[in-house]
């Protein structure tokens, strides 16, 4: 283990964020430098458990007490080794990820958990500076062809590995540039697309070939994609957005997350000047209280919001594990990302037990107000309690209520593969569909879910397309508790 006795010694400690109104005026990313000897530290609370529960808690069954041992013994360069061993992208998740491992510490029972994520960030950003990370080509090609459509973390682990293995793998991305989700959903303020860039071209270098502004389904049909490949490999991701059919939906102002933050994304990369929807000088209301909710907070204050509320139906979290979420499952709880401290410190308002009744309009076409009512718990049916309607102004709206499922028309119907009650993509244990030689990976066949679990089900399912391309695989494949068995 690394120190025996650092979890008695050493209390957890965290980059700090920079100042609220230093990092409100730029874009950069929200925390300050921390320094690798604090950082060792950190790593020395790992307690090497005889049963490590964290891996129970990590999709990609990460080698974390290996990896906080080498960190806490000064050698870094055996660190990202083994933290890449079984994680393509540490630098996202280190950064995006809720940390379900730290959730899963055995420390967290009775103190504050290891600094896990923190870590792992750190482990690859050190690898990068020193030159670490190069590309990995194959030492010999297969001569088999694999189609990847989507580039979101799902599909990129998936295509690297495939790569790898090599097979001659072809990403296909509708968006002007790779990285779904990642390039156009995440704000530069929560991960720099340096970090994805870098990756990328690291991706090039090793021979995956992408096609960026094709709609597969619509510029190329499944057919002509089955035709010109060996297999196929479904990683579109979950893009089907929860709607809120209230009476003034129709209004001008009101905007699903997903058309407003790509805008933001789009002017950091040099597309425009200004967002074509910008929150400056608006009053704006975020509706979800999730991650994308988070990151609409943030994104409208950066704009220059003139105040910003966020809503959510849910009660309030506790701020401590309730009992029934015990350890070492996840819980739910009360968060303070850095938009949350950003709307609390200029005076905006996270809003709990409501539910949009309906938007109201100024008489020319565009949103002024919002029509809330307070409601009941899950219990009730969030049944709305009587004489608590009241209005709030709201020139801005951003619908931050989650995902659906995968978008049916085109490629789906086309392929027809077989869908789930929920409208995902039916997948067996070596993630292939109904229709022969057609995988899905991701939140397309689990439904919304984390960006470790979509890098995690990348790796699974590239390894089941290896083995139908070959007759069998050598490729690492994550097995947490929770996953399906591979057939």
């Amino acid at each position: 283990m690394a120190d025996p006795k650092g979890f008695l010694t050493v209390q957890r400690e965290l980059p700090q964020r920079r100042p609220v109104d230093v990092r409100i005026r730029s874009w950069s990313e929200v925390y300050e430098d921390f320094g690798k000897e604090r950082l060792e530290k950190q790593a020395s609370r790992c307690m090497d458990c005889g049963i490590p529960f964290c891996h129970q808690g990590c999709p990609l069954g990460n080698l974390i007490p290996e990896w906080n041992d080498l960190v806490y013994r000064t050698d870094w360069h055996e660190a990202i080794e083994r933290l890449h061993a079984t994680n393509n992208f540490p630098e996202f998740t280190g950064k995006l990820c809720p940390a379900p491992c730290e959730a899963a510490c055995v420390l967290g029972i009775n103190q504050e958990p290891v600094a896990i994520k923190r870590v792992e960030a750190e482990i690859i950003d050190r690898a990068w500076s020193e030159g670490w990370v190069r590309p990995q080509p194959p030492a010999v090609k297969t001569g088999k062809k694999v189609a990847v459509v989507g580039s979101g973390p799902a599909g990129l682990a998936a295509a690297q590995q495939l790569t790898r293995a090599g097979h001659d793998v072809k990403v296909y991305e509708r968006a002007d540039r790779v990285g779904g989700l990642l390039r156009y959903g995440i704000p530069e303020f929560k991960m720099e697309k340096k970090h994805l860039d870098r990756r990328i071209a690291q991706m090039r270098a090793e021979g995956t070939d992408f096609k960026t502004s094709v709609n597969v389904g619509v510029d190329i049909t499944a057919e002509e994609l089955r035709e010109g490949h060996d297999a196929v490999l479904l990683a579109g991701g979950a893009t089907v957005w929860r709607d809120l059919p209230v009476p003034g939906r129709d209004l001008a102002g009101v905007y699903q997350a997903m058309e407003y933050l790509p805008l933001a994304n789009k002017v950091q990369e040099g597309d425009y000047e200004t967002a074509p929807v910008s929150a400056a000088g608006k009053h704006v209301v975020v509706i979800g209280g999730g991650d994308t909710g988070a990151d609409c907070i943030g994104t409208a204050i950066r704009q220059g919001a003139a105040s910003v509320t966020q809503l959510e139906i849910m009660p309030r979290p506790p701020e401590s594990r309730p009992g029934h979420q015990p350890w070492p499952t996840f819980p739910i709880l009360f968060k303070m990302e850095s938009a949350h401290e950003e709307l609390a410190d200029l005076g905006g308002d996270r809003v709990y037990a409501v539910s949009t009744v309906e938007f109201l309009g100024d008489g020319a076409g565009n949103v002024r107000a919002l029509k809330l009512v307070e409601v009941g718990g899950p219990e009730t049916g969030f049944a709305p309690v009587e004489g608590t309607e009241r209005e709030i102004p709201a020139e801005l709206v951003t619908l931050a209520m989650g995902f659906l499922g995968p978008q049916k028309q085109g490629l789906l119907e086309q392929l027809g593969v077989e869908l789930d009650q929920r409208g995902n993509v039916v997948r067996g244990g070596d993630y292939a569909t109904s229709v022969d030689g057609v995988f899905a990976a991701g939140d397309m066949g689990r439904g919304q879910s984390l960006i470790v679990w979509a890098i995690a089900e990348g790796r699974a399912a590239a390894r089941g397309v290896d083995a139908f391309l070959t007759g069998h695989s050598a490729l690492p494949y994550p097995i947490p508790p929770t996953a399906r068995p591979m057939a």
